[in-house]
């Protein structure tokens, strides 16, 4: 999919979409440092791969799936609140979204935890 925007198609690859990605990214890491939730290499990665679609459906307007809930009800209140205000700095996202985002949040809160059990 792709949309018109001052006479430039805009692609997710486009470089004003991916300048944006590293934007929220460079805002989601000290957001989530904050909080003691460190990913790890693929998990940021992972990340960077879930934002970037949400910066191109920001701007495309193309709508999520039907997503059900209710799978998200292991999900910590820290990671969906943390979640909640990543997708409130982004425009036209669905509310399923931030449960989406949450996981990769609750996935790197684990980390921590791993660690300090010593599975790590």
């Amino acid at each position: 999919m792709q949309t018109e925007t001052h006479d430039q198609t805009l692609t997710p690859n486009s470089p004003a979409l991916l300048r944006k990605t590293g934007l929220v990214l460079a805002r989601i890491h000290p957001l989530l440092a904050e909080q003691g939730i460190i990913p790890n290499e693929v998990q940021r990665q992972m990340l960077a791969s879930h934002v970037k679609a949400m910066v191109w459906r920001s701007h495309s307007g193309e709508s999520l799936p039907e997503v059900d809930l209710s799978l998200f009800e292991e999900i910590s209140p820290l990671s969906l609140r943390l979640a909640e205000q990543v997708v409130a700095w982004l425009d036209k996202l669905a509310y399923e979204e931030a449960h989406l985002l949450s996981v990769h949040f609750e996935v790197a809160k684990e980390n921590e935890l791993s660690s300090l059990k010593g599975d790590i």
